[in-house]
């Protein structure tokens, strides 16, 4: 089918970089109101060390809005996901280059650390750039944005796993438990728990990322998923790990998963592993 470009919704590049700087400068001060909320439950729940923990991250953040800094010195990699409508023309230059204008400038205005260097020469880039640019084309003539910064002490502690697909149901849960459970303290439980299921070695763990963009403690609309995502919650807060590696009841505030066919012969599963301090701001441009 083809279009008439008159008939577009024109939606200039510099729009899109001055929302990524009004998403990052927000998603450095603050927690999404789902974490906030889970994390004031997870207080109510648990005594002595853990809920001290607990008490302290949710001081951090208060007193991160009252001050406008950083709630987390680790301001992250800028992960930017837009999902762009086919009847939305985008006007005024490179995409990538629109993004990673908005990431410098909220970066720099926002004092955040610069956290982006070359993997071999571990020169930093001075600004967070480049960005971390996933695209999409949907439905529509709006734009999504969202900007999700993720930090890499628990970033580091995610995993691809190529199951068979024999291992199933079982062995999706087991893999999900096993690297929160090998993490241990490191990522700076109660962490949030980003599971991909399906698709082929690149998409399912960028299905795992996408799933750390829902809020905490959603289910999935599919039953079948969303008993993997309370069976695997329920046998990862049954570790013990809890707030910061203190014990306690939680150990993770949520599992998400995201889902997409796969070939006959394999069962791809990715788990990304979010700390404590969800950060996740979105905007639709219209």
């Amino acid at each position: 089918m083809f279009y008439n470009y008159g008939d577009m919704k024109n939606i200039s590049t510099k729009a899109i970089s001055d929302c990524v700087y009004r998403l990052a400068r927000k998603a450095g001060l603050t927690l999404t109101d789902s974490c906030r909320n889970a994390l004031m439950q997870a207080e109510a729940q648990e005594t002595g060390a853990a809920k001290f923990a607990l008490s302290t991250v949710l001081e951090n953040e208060r007193c991160a809005q009252r001050e406008k800094m950083p709630v987390c010195q680790d301001t992250g990699m800028s992960v930017v996901l837009l999902e762009i409508g086919r009847e939305v023309a985008l006007t005024g230059g490179s995409l990538q280059d629109a993004v990673d204008d908005g990431v410098r400038r909220a970066y720099r205005d926002g004092n955040f650390r610069k956290s982006i260097c070359d993997p071999l020469t571990r020169v930093n880039t001075g600004d967070n750039t480049p960005a971390h640019l996933h695209t999409e084309i949907v439905e529509g003539d709006r734009i999504s944005v969202t900007f999700l910064p993720k930090g890499f002490g628990s970033e580091n502690m995610s995993k691809l796993f190529m199951l068979t697909p024999a291992e199933g149901r079982d062995g999706i849960v087991r893999a999900i438990v096993e690297t929160v459970k090998t993490a241990g303290s490191r990522p700076c439980p109660p962490v949030y728990v980003g599971v991909g299921i399906g698709g082929a070695f690149d998409s399912c763990a960028l299905l795992a990322k996408k799933a750390l963009t829902r809020e905490v403690g959603s289910a999935h609309p599919r039953k079948d998923v969303a008993e993997i995502e309370r069976e695997a919650l329920e046998k990862i807060n049954a570790l013990g790990i809890g707030a910061q590696g203190f014990g306690g009841n939680v150990t993770a505030l949520g599992v998400s998963c995201e889902i997409a066919p796969t070939h006959i012969a394999g069962l791809p599963v990715a788990i990304n592993v979010q700390c404590h301090c969800v950060r996740c701001e979105k905007e639709v441009l219209s």
